[in-house]
């Protein structure tokens, strides 16, 4: 070890919900540990969702370790506010050694074995080192919206807020996943006038035959998948997560009756150039491939309810209340109006202080259920990490008490 040199068996980088849930197992396992967050714990649901913000699944799935959802309506979903009050509600539960402000900056392998972490200027030995900060550090924004009239106001989906932060005029919407669909809805609302580039994401209903799909699928043991089942194995990571809502009680997001009530609707968006934005001829099969995904899951939910012979109310099939005409015709943004947009395509995890060869030829980090090839080296809380609940509320825990049972060797319970 070098002068000045800590040392700690344990170092966990980010203080979100999966950080501190591997916290929280360790506390009670008595190891000694350190949570090492750039700036404050949880703090992007307060700073990286808009006002109209809520979880698009119900609230009985939120079971962050020891602090399983208490409230009146598990069957509702949680809004911005009472999600900050929940996750600081979990912190509050326990006392995590939590440095906050503290950024990591550097991680390499220890001539002693383990890893050398440095962490706020400050230099750190750990046998065991996990990376819990996310997959969601750097914004995606295409190099050309460098070069779009400046006078045309744009902002990610991490920044936006509500329709009043944006200038008066119609608003362009690039992306049509789970951000990028409510934040339409949360424009048309407002009354503005609303254009969408749609790409390949798939959705889903929230509610059939009775129930929300999200209970239907619970029963099903979907959520229970493992990555390795899965029928697309990794590539489960890469999928787009269906877009739906849970706002004022929950419901589906067809983006065919946006365009029915005004919303324009145009293909995957190819390069925005002198104003003028150019999309893909992609958009009647980017719907028919969202509503084909949305059929499939409810056809494997009646075959689930006539396997178990379950008493279901029925219901008629889905038609398309819009089609598409067909054309493909430019934007001239400043002829539409258009006076801000919105890039909802999503992020780029940014692993660069990380010098340990735990990452494949695309500089993706590979895994096990966590463990890496590198010993003592591990990653939680991404997306099909293990499952589907791997980066949300309902499956950190799982993940979490495994890596606790990897760190201290012995069997480490679910709480």
């Amino acid at each position: 070890m070098t002068q000045n040199e800590k040392s700690i068996p344990v170092i966990i980088v980010g203080g979100g919900q999966a950080g501190l849930s591997m916290s929280w197992y360790l506390c009670r396992e008595k190891v000694e540990h350190i949570v090492f967050e750039a700036k404050t714990a949880c703090h992007a649901w307060d700073d990286e969702r808009w006002d109209n913000f809520c979880l698009v699944t119900p609230n009985w799935q939120c079971d962050l370790p020891g602090h399983p959802y208490k409230g009146k309506d598990p069957h509702g979903f949680m809004v911005k506010q009472e999600i900050i009050d929940y996750v600081k509600g979990f912190m509050n539960s326990f006392t995590p050694p939590l440095r906050e402000h503290t950024a990591v900056t550097s991680i390499t392998r220890h001539e002693g074995g383990g890893y050398r972490v440095v962490a706020g200027g400050e230099m750190w030995h750990a046998k065991h080192v996990v990376i819990a900060s996310g997959a969601y550090q750097d914004a995606v924004i295409p190099g050309y919206a460098s070069a779009i009239d400046p006078t045309i106001h744009q902002v990610h989906s991490q920044d936006y807020r509500n329709a009043a932060q944006l200038p008066k005029g119609a608003v362009l919407v690039v992306g049509s996943g789970q951000s990028g669909a409510q934040i339409v809805e949360d424009l048309f609302l407002e009354k503005r006038k609303v254009h969408l580039c749609v790409g390949s994401a798939p959705r889903v209903s929230r509610f059939y035959r009775g129930r929300d799909v999200v209970d239907w699928l619970a029963d099903m043991h979907f959520y229970d998948l493992t990555v390795d089942n899965h029928p697309l194995r990794d590539g489960a990571r890469d999928k787009t997560n269906h877009y739906v809502t849970g706002r004022n009680g929950g419901h589906d997001l067809d983006l065919r009756l946006f365009a029915k009530k005004g919303v324009g609707l145009h293909g995957t968006l190819e390069t925005i150039r002198d104003e003028v934005a150019h999309f893909a001829p992609d958009l009647k099969e980017n719907l028919d491939d969202a509503d084909k995904t949305n059929a499939d899951i409810k056809k494997s939910i009646d075959a689930y309810i006539a396997r178990e012979g379950i008493s279901a109310p029925t219901e008629v099939p889905y038609v398309p209340v819009w089609e598409p005409d067909g054309s493909n015709i430019p934007l001239d943004l400043k002829a539409a109006g258009i006076t801000s947009i919105i890039w909802c395509i999503g992020f780029r995890p940014d692993y660069r202080w990380i010098n340990v060869p735990v990452f494949n030829g695309a500089n993706k980090p590979v895994w096990h259920r966590g463990v890496t090839d590198a010993p003592g080296f591990y990653f939680l809380g991404l997306p099909w990490l293990h499952t589907w609940g791997s980066g949300r509320f309902s499956g950190v825990s799982r993940d979490a008490a495994w890596l606790a049972s990897q760190i201290t060797g012995k069997n480490v319970p679910v709480a």
